[in-house]
């Protein structure tokens, strides 16, 4: 495994081979992502990228197209698919990158498999610049046949060093999907007068957070923004809700983990089964996302 180490000014950013994944996010001293060590182990997905479906398919089971697919239990204690298939493959970097960079592009292909049987072509581009590191994850079909797929981030942001209950949370969603003991979605229903409705910005407090959220709300610039804020600063995700219409928001109540993972999604939760929001690349065709995390 390598990294590649990107600088803009006061921003540093690291980027790992495993996974294609962002180790490493600061802005001067101040961690704005859990980070980890280049060798690992990378606790709880903590930057890395998720495809070809975010969060994960209930069962480990779906149909496409008529046809039945069994995947990998990746998420034992629940019996689901967790978070695609590429957050421990092995990326590689396109071209060297040095520490006075603030560009790097990885590749990785996922070859089909019984479960997934598509060949997609993923390319990720990581930018650091004044205003924040741009992440752009492109996949293309480069198979025979209709793929279905989806993806996303998987960052823990940080907001200080206390603990996540005294952070302030801005979340511009309107709905929210609840869902059952296994983390099965149940209902998508309006987020007022539940616990979740974050649209005024407020503290997070004891509320237990592991959902998915829609309905967001962009801002002049067509984009939604997620924002933290504690004692330390703040930091936000930025994102074009049009093509990434859902975040999963997780507080990590119970994991004895830092951070409140904040995850555009192109789909919800068990989306495969569901067929909500699914894309379906036709052979030769491509689907790029981007989003960024920025201090404030």
């Amino acid at each position: 495994m390598s990294s590649g180490s990107l600088r803009c000014g006061d921003l540093h950013a690291e980027i790992s081979t495993r996974g294609g994944a962002l180790r490493v996010l600061r802005a001067g001293e101040r961690d704005l992502i859990v980070s980890w060590p280049e060798d690992g182990p990378i606790p709880f997905y903590s930057g890395t990228l998720l495809a070809p479906w975010p969060n994960r398919i209930a069962d480990a089971v779906y149909t496409f197209a008529g046809e039945r697919f069994e995947l990998p239990v990746t998420e034992p204690e629940r019996g689901h698919a967790l978070h695609g298939l590429v957050t421990e493959a092995p990326w590689e970097f396109a071209e060297p990158v040095s520490g006075e960079e603030a560009s790097a592009r990885l590749t990785h292909t996922i070859e089909p498999t019984p479960g997934y049987p598509f060949r997609l072509a993923l390319e990720v581009l990581y930018t650091l610049t004044p205003d924040g590191l741009t992440t752009t994850l492109t996949a293309q079909n480069i198979g025979d046949r209709p793929a279905p797929y989806g993806c996303g981030p998987h960052p823990w942001l940080l907001a200080g060093d206390g603990p996540v209950d005294g952070w302030e949370l801005e979340l511009p969603a309107s709905r929210v999907l609840l869902v059952d003991e296994r983390l099965v979605p149940r209902e998508l229903t309006d987020v007022a007068g539940t616990p979740y409705d974050f649209r005024s910005p407020r503290l997070i407090g004891g509320t237990a957070i592991d959902h998915a959220f829609t309905g967001l709300a962009a801002d002049a610039e067509g984009l939604a923004r997620v924002r933290l804020r504690g004692p330390a600063g703040g930091v936000e995700v930025r994102w074009d809700p049009r093509v990434l219409p859902w975040v999963q928001v997780c507080t990590g109540t119970g994991l004895g983990h830092r951070g409140l993972a904040v995850e555009p999604m192109t789909c919800p939760p068990d989306a495969f089964n569901s067929g909500t929001d699914v894309v379906v690349l036709q052979p030769g065709e491509k689907h790029e996302a981007s989003w960024t995390i920025a201090p404030l």
